[in-house]
């Protein structure tokens, strides 16, 4: 080797790679960073501290909303002094871009969050049909109590006399009500009314009351496109009343149709961390968002022919957990212990005890697929809207029609 070739070789730094005591308080997740480190396995703790922010998307000011830029809106160094003259191409402000950018965030947003939530009214319509066998109607008393906010009657008068009216009769008005309030042609929200009568009055006075879900997400999309809305305080009005579609709309239908279908959550003990993974069982770990798979997951997983085979493969049995919002899922209506956190769902397969990752929507890192690709665990992506492009990854399609 010649004497350049050894000077440049020398020259070569070692990767910058995250503290685990700096980056986490919690030993377990400390432990599994210093491993991964030790395995050369790249982990978002790694990415974070090599990865440098872009000041200028950082600051709200990069426009990408036409083709005719990027255009880009440094904060000068000695900060402004006087009137803010930056501008993009088509003369749009550093407010008018920091406010779309902004709100645009806020449709994503919803958007995902209410889309689970239409999911759920879909199959709490197929369940009140009784088109499935796979979910029932579990808790008729949450859905008594939520009926009349959608301006479903829970009684009837029969001959002058007020009686109960049917459930299934009710349930399927509700069901009806609810998927209305994605896309209603008139009218307003009609959760917006749950709220305290003063606060429901300031959103009126504001004009921030939604008129349905999807509209005001498809609103900020307009609104934001080149040339049409420019005052950063219109702009975020309606950021607020999206916001307020899926606050009071989307997630919160979400919420208690799901109470519903599964159950109301009471207060449960259980176990949470990477600990809860056990060496002589099948450890399987559901990550994601959406309880109308998890269930499924979990009332399968406790079938006495499953457990059989589990065993027969030299297991004990299965132990289920958690991350992310499906671990909060299982954990308040079932008592499975939460793995862990966003962060630590790569450390969960680092661990080396994960046989399976079980994924749906939302939360899911891509990097998922080439940490698994060190392990022996099985990464299966589970949603039509949510693939990935890695060749390790494994597609089962779940419908919620035919969900066992």
């Amino acid at each position: 080797m010649s004497e350049e070739k050894q000077k440049k070789e020398v020259k070569v730094k070692a990767p910058k790679v995250a503290d685990p005591v700096a980056a986490s308080i919690d030993v377990a997740t400390q432990e599994m960073i210093a491993r991964a480190q030790e395995l050369g396995i790249e982990t978002i703790f790694d990415r974070a501290v090599t990865m440098k922010a872009c000041n200028i998307g950082a600051q709200g000011t990069c426009c990408k909303n036409c083709s005719m830029g990027p255009c880009r809106l440094p904060l000068p160094k000695g900060g402004i002094e006087g009137d803010d003259d930056r501008k993009g191409l088509c003369g749009a402000t550093a407010n008018t871009i920091a406010a779309r950018n902004f709100i645009r965030m806020i449709a994503g947003g919803a958007a995902a969050h209410s889309d689970h939530g239409r999911c759920v009214a879909e199959v709490f319509m197929s369940a009140a049909r009784k088109e499935t066998d796979a979910y029932q109607i579990k808790d008729t008393t949450k859905l008594l109590s939520m009926a009349p906010h959608l301006g479903v009657a829970t009684t009837v008068e029969v001959d002058g006399e007020e009686k109960d009216r049917d459930i299934d009769e009710i349930a399927l008005e509700v069901a009806e009500k609810a998927l209305g309030e994605w896309g209603k042609v008139e009218g307003e929200l009609l959760y917006m009314k749950r709220a305290p009568e003063a606060l429901y009055e300031k959103w009126k006075k504001a004009g921030v009351l939604p008129r349905n879900i999807d509209r005001e997400i498809v609103e900020i999309m307009h609104r934001t496109h080149m040339g049409v809305d420019q005052d950063y305080r219109n702009l975020i009005k309606q950021g607020t009343r999206a916001a307020l579609a899926d606050g009071w709309g989307g997630s919160m239908l979400a919420t208690d149709l799901q109470d519903v279908l599964f159950g109301t959550p009471y207060p449960i003990q259980s176990e949470a961390n990477l600990g809860i993974m056990k060496e002589d069982h099948v450890n399987i770990i559901v990550h994601g968002h959406e309880p109308v798979l998890s269930e499924m997951i979990v009332a399968v997983s406790q079938k006495p022919e499953i457990i059989a085979y589990a065993k027969s493969k030299g297991a004990k049995g299965i132990q289920l957990g958690g991350i992310c919002c499906t671990a909060n899922e299982i954990l308040q209506r079932h008592g499975i212990p939460a793995a862990g956190t966003f962060l630590q769902q790569e450390l969960a397969i680092i661990t080396g005890a994960c046989d399976a990752m079980v994924v749906d929507i939302q939360c899911v890192m891509q990097n998922l697929a080439n940490v698994a690709k060190c392990f022996h665990t099985k990464l299966i992506t589970t949603h039509p809207i949510a693939k990935m492009e890695q060749d390790n990854v494994i597609h089962i399609e779940f419908d919620e029609h035919h969900a066992i």
